[in-house]
């Protein structure tokens, strides 16, 4: 990609790594403080970076801020992920776009993709998370995302859309690759849309063709077969909704767990307090959203029109990240913002899973995994830390903040 010469005012957070990526709240609450609203290059992006919650709350809420990479400049546009999201199977899907197209496509979702159906599988949940703590439990060690956080939200979204479990080793790879979170893959985002695409596009082939079957009872069967007036999702938009439930309902819990694990594990008064009452697990994650969520890294916004955001006029086509991260440690909204604090009262003002007609999906579902996940780690686990040994290392993407592993040691069941 070609870029216009840096300006000495826009500030390159690529330079500032690895201490920006391991640890990006000191620059944020600088940036609040000093330059609320200000460019940035990112990953090879030139934007404009937006870190109180005032303003990103406003601007996730501006029909002049949209999600819509068709409103991205040219440079932007030939950014790999903003391109895929033009031509990739994402273009049609919720994620990609405005109303009136995103409140049809959100209806239709919502029809299936509900609380009740999410909430049914909890058993399904605790069973999965006995069986892969199970493995480990025995022997005082485990890396609790190769282990545990990656396999767990990977089996339930595999089993909620009918997908083999043969195949899902391969979600498990494509949605790292997708989110920019696999260190050896770079720029392959295309090739990886392109592969997930063919395989999902056959999946709802042959479901379309079982349609009416009495044993096709999965998500991806029910969207299928979703109605609203005569109205139904397209073969591209099924394909675009497939597409970003899969990779959502993956990395989103993913990071959520991992992120929220670290969190406590460095806190052990907190520790203690939720091993003490699991009844506090919803306030607790709630907190582990604010505190370092899983989507913490930017999100990316295009300005429709010259826009306003804060002080700031953004000219059109530009380029918004709005640092969900940094909103949810502004002391104008949180206090002591910096302190996790599982029993914190306004915790509900987080921003994590964004805020508005692009609310998060998939946020039942990643509360419900964790909510679930959590308390049995804990209560299986005794003595559980991070494993000093280990380097801890965080994977770079957007808007997706995690870990690569998270190595943690505890005592073997067999010795507690």
């Amino acid at each position: 990609m070609n870029h216009p010469p840096r300006d000495a005012d826009v500030l390159d957070l690529d330079a500032l790594r690895p201490g920006y990526t391991e640890d990006p709240y000191p620059l944020l609450a600088e940036l609040r403080a000093s330059a609320p609203v200000r460019q940035v290059e990112l990953l090879g992006l030139r934007a404009w970076l937006v870190t109180r919650h005032a303003d990103v709350l406003a601007a996730l809420g501006n029909p002049s801020i949209s999600t819509d990479p068709q409103h991205a400049n040219p440079e932007a546009q030939a950014w790999p992920q903003v391109a895929a999201g033009l031509r990739g199977p994402l273009a049609r899907s919720v994620l990609m776009t405005d109303d009136p197209d995103h409140a049809r496509l959100r209806r239709l979702i919502g029809k299936e993709f509900t609380p009740r159906r999410v909430e049914a599988l909890r058993p399904r949940v605790e069973e999965i998370c006995d069986e892969l703590i199970a493995d480990f439990r025995d022997l005082g060690k485990a890396d609790l995302i190769r282990d545990f956080a990656a396999v767990l939200p990977l089996t339930v979204i595999s089993e909620l859309f009918g997908i083999p479990a043969a195949d899902r080793a391969r979600f498990r790879q494509w949605a790292l690759v997708v989110g920019g979170m696999d260190e050896k893959s770079p720029g392959q985002q295309p090739q990886v849309f392109a592969e997930m695409s063919a395989y999902l596009n056959d999946l709802i082939d042959v479901k379309s063709a079982r349609h009416g079957d009495a044993g096709e009872t999965d998500l991806l069967a029910a969207l299928i077969a979703v109605r609203d007036a005569g109205d139904r999702l397209s073969h591209q938009e099924l394909l675009g909704t497939a597409t970003v439930l899969l990779l959502a309902g993956h990395s989103t819990t993913v990071n959520l767990i991992s992120n929220g694990m670290l969190a406590l594990l460095r806190r052990p008064d907190q520790l203690a307090a939720l091993r003490a009452d699991p009844s506090q697990v919803d306030g607790a994650v709630e907190e582990f959203l604010r505190y370092d969520g899983p989507a913490a890294n930017p999100s990316l916004r295009f300005t429709t029109q010259p826009t306003r955001v804060g002080d700031v006029a953004i000219p059109a086509n530009e380029v918004v990240l709005l640092s969900l991260a940094s909103a949810n440690r502004d002391p104008g909204q949180f206090g002591e913002p910096d302190v996790l604090d599982i029993r914190r009262a306004d915790h509900h003002a987080h921003l994590a899973f964004g805020h508005g007609m692009h609310y998060c999906l998939g946020a039942p579902l990643a509360r419900l995994e964790a909510r679930v996940a959590i308390p049995k780690l804990l209560a299986t686990c005794p003595h559980i830390a991070v494993d000093e040994t280990a380097e801890l290392r965080w994977r770079v993407g957007v808007p997706a903040r995690g870990l690569h592993e998270l190595p943690v040691t505890f005592t073997p069941a067999r010795s507690a």
